[in-house]
């Protein structure tokens, strides 16, 4: 089903100042994958989504995306490589409208599909449309969640990484979020990597999965697997969904 190693991330330590915030995490991403890294709060997961952006850079270990290695190369070249980031808390421009947003999320070398690319993000998030004109600032949570992930996909990404895309959000905006990243992966084939404390939620939309405890990988597997293991029941599961 899923295609050549799209991400590869290798024994990676990353520090905050003299405290290691990762202890050499091995987690890999196959082309056409959703693949989750569920945890509590402060496991380590948004700073190895931000460590794959080079901020903080890793200290040891290597971070490969499509067989280059990235792990020294400075943002905005990450960046470049068509790899796109919806940051947890969303950080959309407030003051500019929906479309100045999306504008600003356009990859320059592919300007000429930038009118088909508007039109995909709205097909996806109709609310977007309705609110075209509006400054991202006067927007609900969820649309702003839409239009985080919508800029994203304006750089027509080969790797999308979605940061707590649920968080703080109503359960029905959660549930056309997520069916909104399905829906990219299916149809467009996207390649998505997830970190996300709603493991319920991610874990039943991800090809595979990784448990993160403490800036260390505990656990991987399919994400069926995930959700059945008894463990990871107890410590993320129990008193939510079943």
């Amino acid at each position: 089903m899923a295609g050549t190693t799209l991400l590869d991330i290798k024994g990676v330590q990353t520090y905050y100042g003299n405290i290691r915030a990762l202890n050499g995490v091995d987690v890999s991403v196959n082309e056409g994958e959703i693949v989750a890294l569920i945890g509590a709060n402060g496991a380590g997961k948004s700073t190895l989504m931000m460590t794959i952006f080079g901020a903080p850079r890793a200290r040891t270990g290597t971070i490969t995306f499509a067989g280059t290695d990235i792990t020294q190369l400075p943002t905005h070249e990450i960046a470049r490589m068509r790899i796109a980031q919806s940051p947890e808390g969303r950080r959309i421009f407030p003051r500019m409208t929906v479309m100045e947003n999306l504008q600003m999320g356009a990859s320059l070398d592919n300007l000429k599909y930038y009118g088909e690319d508007v039109e995909k993000v709205f097909t996806l998030f109709p609310r977007l449309k309705e609110r075209i004109a509006q400054r991202g600032g006067t927007l609900s949570g969820g649309e702003q969640q839409m239009l985080s992930i919508g800029r994203a996909l304006m750089a027509r990404p080969k790797l999308l990484l979605l940061d707590e895309p649920s968080l703080g959000l109503a359960p029905l905006i959660v549930k056309q979020i997520f069916d909104a990243i399905r829906e990219l992966n299916r149809t467009q084939g996207l390649t998505v990597f997830l970190v996300e404390q709603n493991a319920f939620g991610a874990l039943k939309l991800a090809t595979r999965g990784y448990v993160m405890v403490n800036g260390n990988v505990t656990m991987s597997g399919t994400g069926k697997e995930l959700l059945a293991n008894p463990e990871v029941r107890a410590a993320y599961l129990e008193g939510g969904h079943h």
